[in-house]
């Protein structure tokens, strides 16, 4: 128990230094005052950049909290779905150590974003940045062509995910004793499922009030 959550720490620390790493490289305070001078003024956006960093820590609160929600979450449902697939019962700790396994292939989802705008698209604006996931479908149809509510389900199709599925199957195959193939199943009916109601509510609640 002790190294799965040595695992976890190890993984909200490392979520943590990447954000910041992120936004120190592409400055991203500049585009938010870039985004933003449009609409206010520059002591009102500085006004809001300094109440930004001032609550800055709670962002460090938070980002344990909701990884671990997440991770919680999704090795609930797929330790359900290890009931429909699979003749030997795998431990729930087990599996959220599987889960938080997984999650650090979406790590380098940031360091791809970094290469990206600070080599090729030097030239970018906020949205450009909050919109591009890469190895993705919304970088082969753009955002700009697409209707609000597509977007985020443009955005989760992508290879990490993929690479995400992947992992997952292997070693829940491993831990239930079968193959990868069985394991791919198990995540599919569970993880796969719940993913697919979390992007329909999502693109329903972009939707109503976009």
């Amino acid at each position: 128990m002790k190294n799965l959550i040595f695992k976890f720490l190890f993984l909200t620390i490392l979520t943590i230094l990447i954000t910041e790493i992120t936004k120190s490289v592409l400055n991203l305070d500049k585009l938010i005052y870039s985004s933003l001078s449009e609409q206010l003024t520059t002591q009102q956006i500085e006004d809001f950049l300094n109440l930004q960093n001032k609550w800055q820590w709670l962002g460090y609160f938070f980002a344990p909290v909701m990884l671990l929600i997440k991770t919680t979450l999704i090795t609930s449902v797929i330790y359900v779905g290890t009931f429909f697939f699979s003749k030997k019962e795998a431990q729930y700790k087990i599996l959220w150590d599987i889960v938080i396994k997984a999650e650090f292939i979406f790590l380098l989802v940031p360091f791809f974003k970094i290469i990206w705008f600070y080599f090729f698209q030097t030239n970018y604006e906020l949205e450009d940045f909050q919109y591009f996931y890469p190895l993705s479908a919304i970088n082969i149809v753009g955002y700009q062509g697409l209707e609000a509510w597509f977007i985020y389900p443009f955005q989760v199709l992508n290879l990490f995910e993929l690479a995400y599925w992947l992992i997952l199957a292997f070693y829940i195959g491993k831990a239930t004793k079968t193959n990868m193939d069985n394991g791919l199943k198990i995540v599919a009916s569970s993880y796969g499922l719940a993913l697919f109601l979390w992007v329909a509510v999502i693109m329903f609640f972009t939707l109503n009030y976009s």
